[in-house]
C-alpha cells in the first residue's frame, strides 16, 4: 500500500508539473516529456562505464582534424545563441533584478523560446565530447566533474526550456554561451597540434572565466529569493543549487590543478575537458 501511495503521489507531483509547463514548448524537438532526454542520458552513463573497457585493446583514434571542425562549430553556435540571447536582453530591456517570462505568442517571445531549446541542445551535442575522449583513450579526462557537468547540464536547460524559457532565465544561456566561445576556441586551437601549444598559456585563466560565470549565476539566483518577481521562484533554487554545486568542483579541481599541482611539480596541467 505504502509503494502504491507513492506512486500516486509522483504520478500527481508529475502531472502537475506537466500542467504548469509552457504549452509553446510541447511541439519542439525531445520537449514534449522527459523521457527522450532520460533515454539519452542513460545510452551516455553506459557509454562512459563501458566505452572505456571496449577500447582496451584498440588503438586510440587520431582524430585531430575532426576535433578541430566539432571545437570551430561549437564556437560558432555558442556565440550565435551568445548573440540572439544579448539581442533578446537588449530589445527587450530586460532588468537583472526581475524580468517575467513573456508566454504570449509575440514574436519576440517566440524567439525566446526558440533559442533557449537550441542552447539546451547544444547541451546535448555536447555529449559527444566524452565519446571523442573515449575513442582517443584519453580515460583520465572522464573525471566525475566531466561526467556530473555534461548530465546535469542537460536536465537544467531542459528544464529552463520546458517551464521558463526567456525573462529571468536569459542570463544564463547568455553568460554560458560566452564562456563556451572561449571554451571550444581554446580546445579548436589545442586540437590543432603543438605547433600551438605557445599560444595556449591561458588556460588557467579560462577555468577562472568558469567560474566567475558560477558566481554571477549564483548571485543573480540569490536575489532573486529576496524580491518580488513574476517568475517561479523553484527555478530559481534549482538554478542556485546546480551552480553551487559546479562551482564547488570546478574549484576543487582549480586547487589541484593550479595551486597543489604546482607545489608538487612546474609540469603543464591539464583540465577536465583538454582536447
Amino acid at each position: 500500500m505504502l509503494v502504491q501511495e507513492l506512486l500516486e503521489d509522483m504520478r500527481g507531483w508529475y502531472n502537475d508539473s506537466m500542467g504548469k509547463a509552457d504549452p509553446r514548448a510541447f511541439d519542439l524537438p525531445l520537449a514534449q516529456t522527459p523521457v527522450p532526454i532520460l533515454s539519452i542520458l542513460l545510452l551516455y552513463i553506459l557509454v562512459v562505464l563501458h566505452g572505456p573497457r571496449m577500447m582496451e585493446q584498440q588503438k586510440p583514434l587520431n582524430l585531430r582534424w575532426l576535433l578541430v571542425g566539432y571545437n570551430f562549430s561549437m564556437v560558432a553556435l555558442s556565440f550565435w545563441i551568445f548573440v540572439k540571447t544579448l539581442q533578446m536582453a537588449i530589445r527587450g530591456r530586460f532588468s537583472l533584478v526581475c524580468q517575467p517570462i513573456d508566454y504570449t505568442d509575440r514574436p519576440d517571445a517566440i524567439e525566446a523560446l526558440y533559442v533557449g531549446w537550441l542552447f539546451f541542445f547544444s547541451k546535448i551535442i555536447e555529449l559527444i565530447d566524452t565519446v571523442f575522449f573515449i575513442l582517443r583513450k584519453k580515460n583520465s579526462q572522464i573525471t566525475f566533474l566531466h561526467v556530473y557537468h555534461h548530465t546535469s547540464i542537460v536536465v537544467v536547460t531542459w528544464s529552463g526550456m520546458k517551464w521558463v524559457s526567456g525573462g529571468q532565465s536569459f542570463l544564463y544561456p547568455l553568460l554560458n554561451s560566452l564562456v563556451h566561445v572561449v571554451m571550444y576556441l581554446y580546445y579548436g586551437l589545442s586540437a590543432i597540434g603543438p605547433c600551438m601549444q605557445k599560444y595556449l598559456w591561458w588556460k588557467r585563466y579560462l577555468t577562472m572565466f568558469q567560474l566567475t560565470q558560477f558566481v554571477l549565476m549564483l548571485v543573480h539566483a540569490g536575489v532573486n529569493f529576496f524580491v518580488e518577481c513574476d517568475f517561479p521562484k523553484l527555478f530559481d533554487k534549482l538554478l542556485f543549487t546546480y551552480a553551487a554545486s559546479i562551482m564547488a568542483l570546478f574549484l576543487n579541481f582549480y586547487f589541484r590543478a593550479y595551486i597543489q599541482g604546482k607545489r608538487r611539480a612546474p609540469s603543464v596541467t591539464r583540465t577536465n575537458k583538454n582536447k
